[in-house]
Protein backbone atom coordinates (compact mmCIF):
# COMPACT_ATOMS: atom_id res chain seq x y z
CA UNK A 1 0.00 0.00 0.00
CA UNK A 2 1.37 3.42 -0.92
CA UNK A 3 -0.04 6.90 -1.06
CA UNK A 4 -1.12 7.90 -4.58
CA UNK A 5 0.83 10.57 -6.38
CA UNK A 6 -0.30 14.12 -5.84
CA UNK A 7 -2.81 15.32 -8.40
CA UNK A 8 -1.66 18.94 -8.21
CA UNK A 9 2.02 19.77 -8.22
CA UNK A 10 3.29 23.17 -7.18
CA UNK A 11 5.29 24.99 -9.82
CA UNK A 12 8.08 26.95 -8.17
CA UNK A 13 11.04 28.75 -9.67
CA UNK A 14 14.14 28.03 -7.61
CA UNK A 15 17.37 29.45 -8.97
CA UNK A 16 19.72 29.45 -5.96
CA UNK A 17 23.08 27.72 -6.47
CA UNK A 18 23.94 27.14 -2.82
CA UNK A 19 22.12 26.66 0.46
CA UNK A 20 22.04 29.76 2.65
CA UNK A 21 20.91 30.31 6.22
CA UNK A 22 17.69 31.76 4.82
CA UNK A 23 16.74 28.29 3.55
CA UNK A 24 16.35 27.17 7.16
CA UNK A 25 14.60 30.29 8.41
CA UNK A 26 11.02 29.12 8.05
CA UNK A 27 10.21 31.92 5.59
CA UNK A 28 9.68 32.21 1.84
CA UNK A 29 13.18 30.99 0.93
CA UNK A 30 12.60 27.81 2.90
CA UNK A 31 9.12 27.32 1.45
CA UNK A 32 10.48 27.65 -2.08
CA UNK A 33 13.22 25.11 -1.33
CA UNK A 34 10.71 22.63 0.07
CA UNK A 35 8.25 23.08 -2.80
CA UNK A 36 10.82 23.03 -5.59
CA UNK A 37 12.91 20.09 -4.41
CA UNK A 38 11.24 17.97 -1.74
CA UNK A 39 7.54 18.19 -2.60
CA UNK A 40 8.29 17.99 -6.33
CA UNK A 41 10.37 14.82 -6.02
CA UNK A 42 8.58 12.99 -3.21
CA UNK A 43 5.23 13.94 -4.78
CA UNK A 44 2.27 12.39 -2.95
CA UNK A 45 -1.01 13.75 -1.63
CA UNK A 46 -0.13 13.35 2.05
CA UNK A 47 3.14 15.27 1.76
CA UNK A 48 1.54 17.92 -0.46
CA UNK A 49 -0.70 18.97 2.43
CA UNK A 50 2.42 20.22 4.28
CA UNK A 51 0.89 19.62 7.68
CA UNK A 52 3.11 19.18 10.73
CA UNK A 53 2.40 15.46 10.64
CA UNK A 54 1.33 12.77 8.18
CA UNK A 55 -2.07 11.27 8.93
CA UNK A 56 -2.31 7.55 8.21
CA UNK A 57 -5.49 5.49 8.24
CA UNK A 58 -5.39 2.82 10.95
CA UNK A 59 -8.04 0.89 9.05
CA UNK A 60 -5.76 0.71 6.00
CA UNK A 61 -2.83 -0.47 8.12
CA UNK A 62 -4.89 -3.19 9.80
CA UNK A 63 -5.68 -4.70 6.40
CA UNK A 64 -2.02 -5.62 6.06
CA UNK A 65 -1.16 -6.92 9.52
CA UNK A 66 -1.70 -6.75 13.25
CA UNK A 67 1.47 -4.97 14.50
CA UNK A 68 3.12 -1.69 13.69
CA UNK A 69 6.88 -1.62 13.03
CA UNK A 70 8.62 1.69 13.63
CA UNK A 71 12.30 2.53 13.20
CA UNK A 72 14.64 5.48 12.73
CA UNK A 73 18.22 5.96 11.60
CA UNK A 74 20.60 8.82 10.81
CA UNK A 75 23.08 8.95 7.93
CA UNK A 76 26.36 10.83 7.98
CA UNK A 77 28.29 8.90 5.32
CA UNK A 78 31.36 10.48 3.77
CA UNK A 79 31.57 11.10 0.85
CA UNK A 80 27.97 11.93 -0.08
CA UNK A 81 28.34 10.12 -3.41
CA UNK A 82 30.15 6.81 -3.79
CA UNK A 83 30.35 3.94 -6.26
CA UNK A 84 26.98 2.21 -6.21
CA UNK A 85 25.04 4.80 -4.27
CA UNK A 86 24.79 8.04 -2.32
CA UNK A 87 23.57 9.27 1.05
CA UNK A 88 20.00 9.60 -0.25
CA UNK A 89 19.73 6.04 -1.58
CA UNK A 90 21.38 4.83 1.62
CA UNK A 91 18.91 6.70 3.84
CA UNK A 92 15.89 5.12 2.15
CA UNK A 93 17.33 1.64 1.70
CA UNK A 94 18.72 1.47 5.23
CA UNK A 95 15.43 2.33 6.91
CA UNK A 96 13.38 0.13 4.57
CA UNK A 97 15.70 -2.78 5.36
CA UNK A 98 15.43 -2.20 9.11
CA UNK A 99 11.67 -2.64 8.77
CA UNK A 100 11.78 -5.56 6.36
CA UNK A 101 14.16 -7.75 8.40
CA UNK A 102 11.57 -7.77 11.18
CA UNK A 103 9.02 -9.16 8.75
CA UNK A 104 7.28 -5.81 8.20
CA UNK A 105 5.94 -4.45 4.94
CA UNK A 106 7.56 -0.97 4.70
CA UNK A 107 5.01 1.74 3.92
CA UNK A 108 5.96 5.27 4.99
CA UNK A 109 9.15 7.23 5.62
CA UNK A 110 10.03 10.60 7.04
CA UNK A 111 12.96 12.67 5.78
CA UNK A 112 14.76 15.18 7.99
CA UNK A 113 17.87 16.97 6.76
CA UNK A 114 20.60 19.03 8.37
CA UNK A 115 22.22 21.07 5.61
CA UNK A 116 25.45 23.05 5.85
CA UNK A 117 25.45 26.62 4.63
CA UNK A 118 27.17 26.66 1.24
CA UNK A 119 26.02 23.20 0.14
CA UNK A 120 25.57 23.13 -3.63
CA UNK A 121 21.87 22.99 -4.49
CA UNK A 122 22.76 20.67 -7.39
CA UNK A 123 24.12 18.15 -4.88
CA UNK A 124 21.02 18.46 -2.70
CA UNK A 125 18.74 17.97 -5.69
CA UNK A 126 20.76 14.93 -6.81
CA UNK A 127 20.39 13.35 -3.36
CA UNK A 128 16.64 14.04 -3.18
CA UNK A 129 16.08 12.62 -6.66
CA UNK A 130 17.93 9.49 -5.57
CA UNK A 131 15.78 9.20 -2.45
CA UNK A 132 12.60 9.56 -4.47
CA UNK A 133 13.68 6.96 -7.03
CA UNK A 134 14.65 4.47 -4.34
CA UNK A 135 11.41 5.00 -2.43
CA UNK A 136 9.32 4.46 -5.54
CA UNK A 137 11.28 1.32 -6.43
CA UNK A 138 10.32 -0.36 -3.15
CA UNK A 139 6.79 1.03 -2.89
CA UNK A 140 7.18 3.38 0.08
CA UNK A 141 6.08 6.99 0.36
CA UNK A 142 8.02 9.82 2.00
CA UNK A 143 5.17 11.65 3.69
CA UNK A 144 6.66 14.21 6.07
CA UNK A 145 9.98 15.72 7.08
CA UNK A 146 12.01 18.67 8.30
CA UNK A 147 14.91 20.83 7.10
CA UNK A 148 17.48 22.68 9.17
CA UNK A 149 20.44 24.76 7.96
CA UNK A 150 23.55 25.26 10.11
CA UNK A 151 26.43 27.69 9.68
CA UNK A 152 29.34 26.81 7.44
CA UNK A 153 31.69 24.51 9.33
CA UNK A 154 29.03 23.24 11.74
CA UNK A 155 28.32 20.10 9.69
CA UNK A 156 29.81 18.27 6.74
CA UNK A 157 27.56 19.22 3.81
CA UNK A 158 24.50 17.09 4.66
CA UNK A 159 23.17 14.72 7.31
CA UNK A 160 19.89 12.82 6.88
CA UNK A 161 17.53 11.19 9.36
CA UNK A 162 14.78 8.88 8.17
CA UNK A 163 12.12 7.19 10.25
CA UNK A 164 10.03 4.37 8.84
CA UNK A 165 6.65 2.79 9.49
CA UNK A 166 5.59 -0.66 8.37
CA UNK A 167 3.11 -3.37 9.28
CA UNK A 168 3.88 -6.95 10.33
CA UNK A 169 1.56 -9.72 9.21
CA UNK A 170 -0.12 -11.89 11.78
CA UNK A 171 1.93 -14.97 12.63
CA UNK A 172 5.33 -13.52 11.73
CA UNK A 173 7.68 -13.86 14.68
CA UNK A 174 11.27 -12.98 13.73
CA UNK A 175 13.57 -12.35 16.67
CA UNK A 176 17.28 -12.28 17.52
CA UNK A 177 16.53 -14.74 20.32
CA UNK A 178 14.58 -17.24 18.22
CA UNK A 179 17.43 -19.43 16.91
CA UNK A 180 17.42 -23.13 17.79
CA UNK A 181 20.08 -25.81 17.81
CA UNK A 182 20.43 -27.30 14.33
CA UNK A 183 19.34 -24.15 12.46
CA UNK A 184 21.41 -22.95 9.53
CA UNK A 185 22.87 -19.51 8.84
CA UNK A 186 22.51 -17.89 5.41
CA UNK A 187 23.65 -14.67 3.78
CA UNK A 188 22.29 -13.25 0.52
CA UNK A 189 25.63 -12.47 -1.12
CA UNK A 190 29.19 -11.23 -0.85
CA UNK A 191 30.12 -9.39 2.33
CA UNK A 192 31.96 -6.11 2.87
CA UNK A 193 31.12 -4.47 -0.47
CA UNK A 194 29.83 -1.22 1.02
CA UNK A 195 32.74 -0.72 3.38
CA UNK A 196 35.26 -1.41 0.62
CA UNK A 197 33.48 0.94 -1.79
CA UNK A 198 33.50 3.77 0.76
CA UNK A 199 37.24 3.30 1.37
CA UNK A 200 37.90 3.45 -2.38
CA UNK A 201 35.60 6.44 -2.88
CA UNK A 202 37.35 8.55 -0.24
CA UNK A 203 40.43 8.68 -2.42
CA UNK A 204 42.88 9.56 0.34
CA UNK A 205 44.45 6.10 0.32
CA UNK A 206 45.19 5.98 -3.42
CA UNK A 207 43.31 2.70 -3.81
CA UNK A 208 41.94 1.97 -7.27
CA UNK A 209 39.03 -0.46 -7.33
CA UNK A 210 35.93 -1.24 -9.36
CA UNK A 211 34.03 -2.39 -6.29
CA UNK A 212 30.59 -0.85 -5.81
CA UNK A 213 28.51 -0.54 -2.69
CA UNK A 214 25.75 -3.11 -2.29
CA UNK A 215 23.42 -0.31 -1.12
CA UNK A 216 19.85 -1.33 -2.00
CA UNK A 217 16.43 -1.95 -0.44
CA UNK A 218 15.82 -5.65 0.23
CA UNK A 219 12.10 -5.61 1.01
CA UNK A 220 11.13 -7.47 -2.17
CA UNK A 221 13.69 -10.21 -1.60
CA UNK A 222 12.63 -10.59 2.03
CA UNK A 223 8.94 -10.74 1.06
CA UNK A 224 9.72 -13.62 -1.31
CA UNK A 225 11.74 -15.38 1.38
CA UNK A 226 8.94 -15.16 3.93
CA UNK A 227 6.49 -16.51 1.37
CA UNK A 228 8.45 -19.76 0.99
CA UNK A 229 9.79 -19.93 4.56
CA UNK A 230 7.45 -18.19 7.03
CA UNK A 231 9.31 -19.83 9.92
CA UNK A 232 12.53 -17.81 9.47
CA UNK A 233 13.86 -17.50 13.01
CA UNK A 234 16.16 -14.46 12.92
CA UNK A 235 17.09 -11.87 10.31
CA UNK A 236 19.08 -8.63 10.32
CA UNK A 237 20.84 -6.43 7.81
CA UNK A 238 24.57 -6.44 8.46
CA UNK A 239 25.46 -2.76 8.36
CA UNK A 240 28.01 -1.22 10.76
CA UNK A 241 30.10 -3.98 12.34
CA UNK A 242 29.33 -6.39 9.50
CA UNK A 243 28.06 -9.94 9.79
CA UNK A 244 30.25 -10.53 12.86
CA UNK A 245 28.23 -8.00 14.88
CA UNK A 246 24.89 -9.43 13.76
CA UNK A 247 25.92 -12.98 14.62
CA UNK A 248 27.20 -11.94 18.03
CA UNK A 249 23.87 -10.24 18.69
CA UNK A 250 22.04 -13.45 17.72
CA UNK A 251 24.37 -15.59 19.84
CA UNK A 252 23.97 -13.34 22.88
CA UNK A 253 20.18 -13.17 22.59
CA UNK A 254 19.67 -16.90 22.00
CA UNK A 255 22.44 -18.16 24.37
CA UNK A 256 23.65 -20.47 21.61
CA UNK A 257 26.78 -20.89 19.51
CA UNK A 258 26.93 -19.71 15.90
CA UNK A 259 29.61 -21.50 13.88
CA UNK A 260 30.68 -20.27 10.45
CA UNK A 261 32.68 -21.98 7.72
CA UNK A 262 34.96 -19.27 6.30
CA UNK A 263 35.20 -21.09 2.96
CA UNK A 264 31.43 -20.79 2.49
CA UNK A 265 31.20 -17.03 3.08
CA UNK A 266 30.94 -15.13 -0.26
CA UNK A 267 33.71 -12.53 -0.57
CA UNK A 268 34.80 -10.69 -3.70
CA UNK A 269 38.51 -10.71 -4.52
CA UNK A 270 38.53 -6.88 -4.67
CA UNK A 271 37.17 -6.67 -1.12
CA UNK A 272 39.65 -9.26 0.09
CA UNK A 273 42.46 -7.24 -1.49
CA UNK A 274 41.42 -3.98 0.16
CA UNK A 275 41.15 -5.75 3.52
CA UNK A 276 44.62 -7.23 3.15
CA UNK A 277 46.15 -3.87 2.20
CA UNK A 278 44.54 -2.00 5.10
CA UNK A 279 44.49 -4.73 7.71
CA UNK A 280 40.70 -4.88 7.83
CA UNK A 281 38.60 -7.94 8.62
CA UNK A 282 35.77 -8.48 6.08
CA UNK A 283 33.60 -10.09 8.77
CA UNK A 284 33.40 -6.68 10.45
CA UNK A 285 33.17 -4.60 7.26
CA UNK A 286 29.90 -2.74 6.64
CA UNK A 287 27.22 -3.85 4.20
CA UNK A 288 24.13 -2.00 3.01
CA UNK A 289 22.46 -4.74 1.01
CA UNK A 290 23.21 -7.92 2.92
CA UNK A 291 21.11 -9.82 5.42
CA UNK A 292 22.07 -12.57 7.83
CA UNK A 293 19.31 -15.15 8.18
CA UNK A 294 18.75 -18.02 10.59
CA UNK A 295 16.29 -20.68 9.46
CA UNK A 296 15.37 -24.30 10.24
CA UNK A 297 17.62 -26.81 8.48
CA UNK A 298 14.55 -28.44 6.94
CA UNK A 299 13.76 -25.22 5.05
CA UNK A 300 17.33 -24.26 4.15
CA UNK A 301 17.51 -25.50 0.56
CA UNK A 302 14.09 -24.10 -0.36
CA UNK A 303 15.03 -20.76 1.13
CA UNK A 304 18.43 -20.76 -0.57
CA UNK A 305 16.83 -21.42 -3.98
CA UNK A 306 14.36 -18.59 -3.39
CA UNK A 307 17.14 -16.20 -2.51
CA UNK A 308 19.26 -17.15 -5.52
CA UNK A 309 16.28 -16.65 -7.84
CA UNK A 310 16.12 -12.97 -6.88
CA UNK A 311 18.61 -10.36 -8.24
CA UNK A 312 19.45 -9.30 -4.68
CA UNK A 313 20.28 -12.84 -3.61
CA UNK A 314 21.87 -14.50 -6.60
CA UNK A 315 25.08 -15.19 -4.63
CA UNK A 316 23.31 -16.38 -1.50
CA UNK A 317 25.00 -19.11 0.51
CA UNK A 318 24.63 -21.25 3.60
CA UNK A 319 27.56 -20.18 5.75
CA UNK A 320 27.13 -21.96 9.07
CA UNK A 321 25.03 -23.64 11.71
CA UNK A 322 23.70 -23.13 15.22
CA UNK A 323 25.18 -25.31 17.98
CA UNK A 324 24.35 -25.69 21.69
CA UNK A 325 27.80 -24.66 22.91
CA UNK A 326 29.95 -22.76 23.66
CA UNK A 327 27.11 -20.54 24.76
CA UNK A 328 26.75 -17.00 23.34
CA UNK A 329 29.78 -17.28 21.10
CA UNK A 330 30.55 -17.01 17.38
CA UNK A 331 33.22 -19.37 16.05
CA UNK A 332 34.76 -19.46 12.59
CA UNK A 333 36.28 -22.53 11.00
CA UNK A 334 39.07 -20.89 9.03
CA UNK A 335 40.23 -21.72 5.52
CA UNK A 336 43.28 -23.36 7.12
CA UNK A 337 41.14 -25.81 9.08
CA UNK A 338 41.53 -24.25 12.53
CA UNK A 339 38.98 -22.35 14.54
CA UNK A 340 38.87 -18.82 15.95
CA UNK A 341 36.47 -16.80 18.05
CA UNK A 342 34.73 -13.98 16.21
CA UNK A 343 34.06 -11.52 19.01
CA UNK A 344 32.07 -8.28 19.02
CA UNK A 345 34.02 -5.45 17.42
CA UNK A 346 35.59 -2.99 19.84
CA UNK A 347 35.62 0.51 18.34
CA UNK A 348 35.09 1.20 14.66
CA UNK A 349 37.14 -0.06 11.72
CA UNK A 350 35.97 2.82 9.53
CA UNK A 351 34.16 5.98 10.72
CA UNK A 352 31.18 7.51 8.91
CA UNK A 353 30.50 4.45 6.82
CA UNK A 354 26.72 5.04 6.71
Amino acid sequence: MSIPASKSKRTVTFDCDVITMAHGSGGKAMKDLIDAIFVEQFDNDELAKLEDQARISIADLSKIGDRLAFTTDSYVVYPLFFAGGDIGKLAVAGTVNDLAVGGATPLYLTCSLILEEGLAVADLRRVIVSMAQTARACGVSIVTGDTKVVERGSADKMFINTAGVGVIKSGTAISAAAARVGDVILVNGSIGDHGAAIVASRGDLAIESDIESDCRPLSDLISNMLAVCPDIRSMRDATRGGIATVLNEFASASKLCFKLDERSVPLKSEVRGICEILGLDPFYLANEGKIVVVAPASSAQTLLQCMRAHPDGRDAAIIGEVLPAPESMVIVKTIFGGEKILDMLVGDQLPRIC
